[in-house]
Formats: structure tokens, sequence, C-alpha cells
């Protein structure tokens, strides 16, 4: 009996339940949509409900790397480089980013996404919900900008810097100015290695500012601009901000607390602008905690 035992051990060792596997990488897609004067490309994985990230200015799509994988366990995503970024065409004339965002949501075939957006990505997708309304399900802004804003405390030593390297035609040394904004100094003395990522994907959206140089801004405002407008979004909201950032990012996040129907606003301390970056785990939870309601 013991003999017969000790096989029927070594045959579960050998034959038996399989030792846990890692978790599988999801098939990521990618492509390009051709939109009016321009060209967007795009990543897309997982399934179910669709998910838009939208990205902060001066850097691109993979501010949301820690984003993009962990949604995808529960969501159909999509992350994209705006007009200008990445590996999407360069700006070389007027255009809305929110209308370049309909052109790829109609192209790729996402219907009633919702939207999570930072900073800039934050303003598109609040201009968005105003346009489209119906094309929105859910929507969750992130530090966000808003059009028509008039920004009163940038930092001006950001600018200063800008400008000379402007002025000599350097465009990487443009994109390392725009690393000691002061979006970033939370960031620098707080988070090092997030820091030194931001200042990366700056680096390497400097063809940027150098169609900047070229062109100058193209990007149209949007007409009539959000600000005064926001107590139209009928979506469900979120709104996420760290306490440690900027003024006007504060001051816009009180503005839409007080004007946006019904919206739900999580508060970050110690946290600067980049919440996604800085407290990806917590930032995870709390967003997808309210796409599941």
């Amino acid at each position: 009996m013991k003999a017969f035992l000790a096989s029927i051990a070594l045959v579960a060792a050998c034959h038996g339940a399989p030792a846990s596997q890692p978790p599988v990488t999801p098939r990521i897609e990618s492509g390009y949509v051709d939109i009016d004067g321009g060209r967007l490309f795009y990543e897309v994985t997982g399934s179910g409900s669709p998910v838009i990230l939208l990205h902060a200015g001066n850097v691109d799509r993979q501010m949301w790397d820690d984003q993009f994988i962990a949604f995808s366990r529960e969501h159909r995503v999509l992350r994209y480089d705006l007009r200008g970024y990445g590996k999407s065409a360069p700006e070389t004339g007027p255009y809305e980013a929110h209308v370049d965002l309909h052109a790829l949501l109609q192209s790729v075939g996402f219907a009633r996404p919702s939207l999570v957006g930072l900073s800039g990505g934050g303003r598109i997708a609040i201009d968005f919900a105003l346009a489209y309304p119906e094309m929105v399900d859910r929507l969750v802004f992130v530090a966000p900008g808003l059009s028509g804003w008039q920004f009163a405390s940038d930092d001006t030593s950001w600018f200063a810097e800008g400008r000379a390297m402007r002025d000599r035609g350097d465009s990487v040394g443009i994109a390392v100015a725009w690393a000691n904004h002061s979006f970033y100094t939370h960031l620098a003395m707080t988070y090092p290695a997030v820091a030194e990522k931001m200042r990366k994907i700056a680096g390497d959206n400097a063809n940027h500012w150098m169609n900047r140089i070229r062109h100058g801004e193209t990007e149209r405002g949007v007409k009539p601009p959000a600000l005064g407008r926001t107590n139209a979004i009928r979506a469900p909201t979120l709104l996420i901000v760290g306490d440690r950032d900027v003024p006007d990012i504060l001051h816009i996040a009180e503005t839409l607390a007080a004007t946006v129907p019904g919206i739900r606003r999580q508060t970050f301390p110690g946290v600067g602008h980049f919440v996604n970056m800085e407290r990806p785990a917590e930032f995870n939870r709390v967003v997808l905690n309210f796409l599941r309601q």
C-alpha cells in the first residue's frame, strides 16, 4: 500500500496539476489612421468596453505604460500619439485635437468609449464630450487643462530657456528645457525615476518642438471654448488631481468640481501633475473601480 501511494505521489509530481504560469501579455495591435492633413499612430489591446487614453502635451503615449496593459485585462484599450507627437505625423497646418480624435474613433470603430485624459489630454476629452456627447460613455479627467483658461502661474524660467533654445533652432534643447517646467519639479524631488522617464519621453518628442519652430502653434482653439460650458457635460465623470500640482491645474479642478453635474473628485495627497505615473497602482484601482460602476 505504501509503495502504491508513493507511486501515486511520484505521478502527481511529474504529471499532476501544472505549475502556475506567469500572466500572458495580451496581443497589441498597432496602425495608422489618416486624418485631415495628418496621420495618427495608435495601439490597441485587450477586450471589453472601450477605453481611450489621451496623453499630456509635450510627451506621447508612453506616459500610459502603467495603464495600457493593466486596463486591458478588463477593457479594450486604445492609446495614440496626438498629432505632432511620437509616431504620428507632424503638425503642419491648422487642426483641432478633438476633431482628430473623432476621426480616429470613426476609423477604428470604437463606439461610445470612456475617455481618460491627463493635462492636455484632459482638455481634449472635455472638448470632445461637449462636441460629441452621444459618443462618450464615461469621462476621467486627470489634472486636466481647460480650453479658454488663461494660465497665470506658468514657469517663467522654462519660457526663457525654451525661447533661447528656439532662437538657436535647438529642438532637443527645448525638450530638455520643458523638463524644467514646474510640472516636473515635484517629480524630480519625489519620484526621480519617473522624472527621468519623462525627460526621456520629452527628448523623444524633440521633433514636436522643431515643427513648432517651423510652423508656429497650429492647433486651433475650440470656439466657443469649454470654459463656461462644462455644465453641459452629461456623461458620468471622475476628476483626479494631486494636491501638489501647480496652482492653475488646482483652480481648473475647482472649476470643474463646481460646474460638471454629478462629478466625483479624487484628490491624491502628496502627488503632483502626473498622477498616473507617480502612484500607478492606486490610480489604476480608482479608475478601474469607476469604470466598473
